[in-house]
């Protein structure tokens, strides 16, 4: 049995989280803000943390103290804490990810061989939609799968991207990924990648009916990664796409 670490027990995700290792036959434990971290790291065999940015530093090293792996599923994250998390996985294994789903994870991979197979006359557009409560957008699912398509055209996503039109923008850019972004209602995640070409479309889709799908798929990564050497890893690799 593996003793799963969840940081931000009592959010959301935590409580789905909690309910998946358990369905899995494993045990758990869990802290939340204000929570010993390095407590928690200690009794634990492998981490999930889906609480916040803010939260991460003070994580991934009670984890490089404690020599556990942890699953990163938390979003909004900025360049420094892709830094910190390059830094901690020279220590420890680490996967981060914007989206935990085995589905989404799958789509990503669709994703990418269809924008390397699909020239730059085929214009690439991201659409997301979540419940009215998410605070950061394009969602890390949408920055995902707009990385998967960059990957697929050999670009650089921070140099090929256009979010939030609005008024007189001109035309569109040839070769840009487009992104756009819904909220409203309790919708726990759609995600579009419309790939639209001369006089045809193709749409890659993917609907959450129920955010345990996140849950199952963070815990089967905690499962697969508390196996692995350190280093950085993807959802890719758990399902072995990569």
């Amino acid at each position: 049995m593996t003793n799963i670490g969840i940081v931000g027990s009592h959010g959301r995700m935590g409580v789905a989280l909690a309910a998946a290792i358990s369905e899995a036959g494993q045990h758990h434990h869990g802290i939340d803000k204000g929570g010993n971290v390095a407590k928690l790291a200690e009794r634990s065999d492998v981490l999930v943390d889906f609480s916040s940015p803010v939260a991460l530093e003070a994580t991934l090293d009670a984890c490089i103290a404690a020599k556990k792996p942890i699953v990163i599923g938390t979003t909004g994250l900025e360049e420094r804490h892709h830094y910190l998390i390059d830094n901690a996985a020279k220590d420890i294994a680490v996967l981060q990810t914007g989206n935990t789903s085995l589905g989404v994870t799958l789509l990503a991979h669709l994703v990418r061989e269809a924008a390397a197979r699909l020239d730059a006359d085929w214009d690439i557009e991201v659409l997301e939609m979540h419940h009215r409560a998410k605070v950061d957008a394009p969602s890390g699912t949408a920055l995902l799968l707009g990385q998967a398509a960059a990957e697929g055209r050999g670009i650089d996503l921070d140099r090929c991207s256009e979010r939030g039109r609005d008024g007189l923008t001109g035309a569109r850019c040839h070769g840009k990924i487009g992104f756009a972004s819904l909220r409203g209602g309790t919708i726990a995640g759609d995600h579009d990648v419309i790939f639209a070409g001369p006089e045809e479309m193709l749409t890659l889709s993917h609907r959450a009916e129920n955010r345990m799908i996140f849950a199952r798929g963070a815990v089967k990564a905690a499962l697969w990664l508390v196996h692995q050497k350190p280093g950085r890893y993807r959802m890719a690799e758990v399902l072995g796409l990569s």
